[in-house]
């Protein structure tokens, strides 16, 4: 089994010397970050993001290393319905490469 880098924050308050109480909930938001796939990432970013009201996606961006659109992608995403989001699969049907036929040569 590989091992999984879990990032580390990168907020001011983790960046100063002093201890914080916040410090291990950061670093449990990286360590869940890093078990979640892209989609799960950039919703779990934004139900947090809108937990901590005007400015949290910013400091979401700094705490997970998420690009700050990450964050406001999954803000809407998460603001409109899921709903029509696939269960099981990781992209919707549709995307990705298309099969490539075979092509026989006439003898």
């Amino acid at each position: 089994m590989s091992s999984i880098d879990v990032g580390v924050c990168q907020c001011p308050r983790c960046q100063a010397v002093d201890e914080h109480p916040d410090r291990v909930l950061h670093e449990q938001m990286n360590l869940l970050v890093s078990r979640l796939d892209e989609a799960q990432r950039r919703w779990y970013a934004a139900v947090e993001a809108n937990r901590l009201g005007h400015g949290g996606a910013r400091l979401v961006a700094q705490i997970t290393g998420l690009d700050e659109k990450t964050v406001r992608r999954g803000q809407e995403e998460v603001a409109g319905s899921l709903a029509d989001v696939p269960v099981k699969r990781q992209r919707r049907p549709g995307g990705g490469r298309p099969p490539v036929e075979k092509k026989i040569r006439p003898s």
